[in-house]
């Protein structure tokens, strides 16, 4: 039964396109000199590489001692980057990849931390503005793109990979959507993706924030293709002598360096019962409730390992969360993306909880791991609470606007 429960889940293993219904700030010194300064285009120029081929282009985040973590700088430099690629007719395709043990451990929250605590509240929504419109940008891609998900990939640094169209895990990948710890909430397009998985393992994902391997990304869909980590190297050459714009040609490439992979028998998609079970309910209470009866029932240690998970994360952060991915699951990619940002703009501007800055302080900046949340109980998150951050702007506060009708003509 579990085998053709794995099988079943193998064979989801296709791109997350948007009509696929199966389906992470820098001060500089004033120079007095009549020659311009450079530094500040080198720098966001390192901070993402370029690398041509004859017939590709491979964008490389350069931060590895911050785990590659996003900046506004870098989500701004990959947007023109892909634009300009896509517009290229000498460019068959594309590919991204991290410098060091991280793809991206998503976008950098200690600088968004920063900014909201000088008050540059708008330098944070640009970042959210841009980040999000290049994962639309991505999501919507008229070329094939290829993600190397080698070692950490978490939050936006999944936003920026997953919505592409060929995402390749190896055995040092290592998934995770932890922004309900940070009192914040799955973004960059997670709740169009983590809705899209079979059952409900995108709200188990989304309220525990455990993580995933390769090996799991493959079986429920969110990875096209396994390599181990030696074998990269032979990959990507090969992928750089491609002379070509045929998707077909570029999926047979990367299979050649392939594995058949399967969940070991420790997985967590061997709970698909107990995940469905639980994690179905309409509340996040009834969540809770439904894990609590089933390690009663059943004794087993996943259901108070997830219990411990979900207890650490805001209040506020779960009910938000929940909300968004079961609307996303009657969604489009690019209506996910402009809920996501309404929920990120209440977030960062405190409209309704300081949440935000006080997990990412307790996490990683004093790192006391003890976090004030506010509410601090499930029961005192009003259903007002978590409306507030699904509601339209207003006509003071621009909405994302994407541009859908240019990418996608037929909507």
């Amino acid at each position: 039964m579990r085998m053709n429960k794995l099988k079943v889940l193998l064979s989801l293993t296709q791109p997350l396109r948007r009509n696929d219904s199966r389906f992470l700030s820098n001060h500089h010194c004033r120079h007095f000199s009549a020659q311009p300064s450079y530094a500040h285009v080198d720098y966001i120029q390192e901070q993402v590489l370029v690398e041509g081929r004859a017939k590709s282009r491979a964008a490389i985040l350069n931060r590895p001692s911050a785990l590659n973590a996003i900046t506004p700088s870098m989500a701004a430099r990959l947007s023109r980057l892909y634009e300009s690629w896509e517009e290229n007719s000498d460019i068959g395709f594309v590919m991204m990849k991290g410098n060091g043990r991280a793809f991206s451990s998503g976008a950098d929250v200690v600088t968004l931390y920063e900014l909201i605590n000088e008050g540059k509240i708008e330098e944070c929504k640009k970042f959210f503005e841009t980040l999000y419109k290049f994962v639309y940008l991505l999501g919507t891609y008229l070329k094939p793109n290829v993600a190397i998900l080698d070692g950490v990939t978490m939050g936006s640094g999944a936003g920026i990979s997953l919505p592409g169209m060929f995402r390749v895990v190896t055995d040092r990948t290592v998934y995770s959507t932890p922004e309900a710890q940070i009192g914040f909430h799955p973004d960059a397009g997670a709740s169009y993706y983590l809705s899209r998985l079979p059952g409900y393992l995108g709200e188990y994902l989304a309220l525990t924030g455990e993580k995933l391997n390769g090996v799991e990304m493959i079986a429920c869909g969110l990875a096209t293709h396994y390599s181990l980590k030696e074998r990269l190297p032979w990959l990507e050459e090969r992928l750089g002598k491609l002379i070509t714009d045929d998707r077909l040609v570029i999926e047979n490439s990367l299979a050649q360096y392939g594995d058949l992979v399967y969940p070991d028998s420790k997985s967590v998609l061997h709970k698909f019962e107990k995940i469905d079970k639980c994690f179905s309910q309409d509340t996040v209470e009834e969540i809770i409730e439904a894990l609590e009866r089933e390690a009663a029932e059943s004794h087993d240690e996943w259901c108070n390992t997830a219990l411990n998970k979900i207890k650490e994360a805001s209040p506020l952060s779960l009910k938000v969360a929940l909300k968004s991915i079961r609307e996303g699951r009657f969604q489009p990619l690019d209506q996910c993306l402009v809920r996501e940002y309404r929920i990120s703009i209440n977030w960062v501007s405190k409209r309704v909880s300081d949440d935000f800055c006080e997990g990412v302080r307790a996490r990683l900046v004093d790192k006391d791991f003890a976090p004030k949340w506010g509410p601090t109980r499930l029961e005192e998150v009003t259903t007002d609470m978590v409306d507030c951050f699904f509601i339209p702007l207003g006509e003071l506060e621009p909405e994302l606007n994407l541009a859908t009708a240019l990418r996608e003509p037929s909507m």
